[in-house]
């Protein structure tokens, strides 16, 4: 079989191959829904229900509301998080860059060594990524300072088993009655607490070790953390976000989307559509800067601080 026949028998079957994968998700989530609306029938599974409904008390002192900086740090996280997941997927999958970028061994970055040659695609996932830990220092800062890092932390053991009755609730779509802007519910709790203190210096942690600015010649330090270690902890964190990302904004829509709006960027608790034009705004920036993201446009900004090539 010539290899013009081989490529044309392997793009018939990723249709065939990607339908089956739906359909055999569409049917796993059908079957996950009646088996938890099936449990919901059996009285020891309601007697855990009323005793966890989904939520813990907050500490005493949590604040109530989501201030206006929270909004601008959330568009901030989205903006800076998919141009990260975008340019990271290039350089995994891209083998041959459109363009190269050296950087300029002056000013307050100087080495002895010359600097070495990378991919533009790596140089704007290693800037976004900056900006990305920078924006972050600052959401942590804030968080303590302003006391709403109560409302994402969980504090009492009670958060497993009323999680797992939220994960119920949500699986049976019958979903648990909550209003975010004075209490997340167990689950919520969980994944942003995950997000923020797990998931988050994970990326940094993995990317800093196969970063060019790691140190080469730290013999034991690499012996103790090696490059193999954070390359298979890298990707998966990064499926992590996606998948975060994906049901985050589902559920922000499914359940009440001019409220959780408003929430998120707004910080107002109402049905108005102040929340819903601000989050369609930032929605037109991250699109844009997603389509701007290409060398086209990004070679005169890395010239800037190096040398653009091919």
């Amino acid at each position: 079989m010539t290899t013009t026949k081989k490529l044309a028998k392997v793009s018939k079957n990723k249709p065939t191959k990607l339908a089956a994968i739906v359909v055999a998700a569409v049917l796993a989530l059908l079957v996950v829904v009646l088996v938890a609306q099936w449990m919901r029938t059996l009285p020891a599974v309601q007697c855990f229900m009323a005793d966890y409904p989904g939520h813990t008390e907050l500490p005493a002192g949590a604040p109530t509301g989501l201030p206006a900086w929270l909004g601008w740090q959330h568009f901030l996280n989205a903006f800076f998080i998919l141009l990260i997941i975008r340019s990271g997927w290039q350089v995994r999958t891209i083998t041959r860059p459109k363009a190269n970028w050296t950087r300029n061994n002056k000013g307050l970055i100087r080495t002895k060594n010359p600097p070495s040659k990378i991919s533009l695609d790596l140089w704007f996932h290693l800037t976004m990524d900056a900006l990305w830990v920078l924006n972050g220092i600052v959401f942590m800062v804030l968080l303590m300072a302003t006391g709403q890092w109560m409302r994402i932390v969980p504090t009492s053991w009670d958060i497993i088993p009323n999680a797992l009755s939220a994960a119920l609730q949500y699986a049976s779509l019958s979903w648990p009655t909550e209003n975010g802007w004075l209490n997340y519910n167990a689950l919520q709790v969980l994944a942003y607490f995950t997000t923020v203190y797990i998931a988050a210096p994970l990326a940094l942690a993995t990317g800093l070790r196969m970063s060019g600015a790691w140190p080469k010649n730290a013999v034991k330090l690499n012996k103790v953390y090696p490059i193999e270690l954070a390359r298979a902890i890298h990707f998966p964190v990064m499926l992590y976000f996606v998948f975060f990302i994906i049901v985050h904004v589902t559920l922000v829509l499914a359940t009440g989307a001019l409220r959780n709006l408003n929430h998120m960027y707004a910080s107002r608790d109402d049905g108005s559509w102040v929340g819903f034009w601000i989050f369609a705004a930032s929605l037109a920036v991250m699109i844009a800067a997603w389509f701007l993201a290409r060398p086209l446009f990004l070679r005169p900004v890395a010239s800037l601080t190096g040398k653009v090539s091919r």
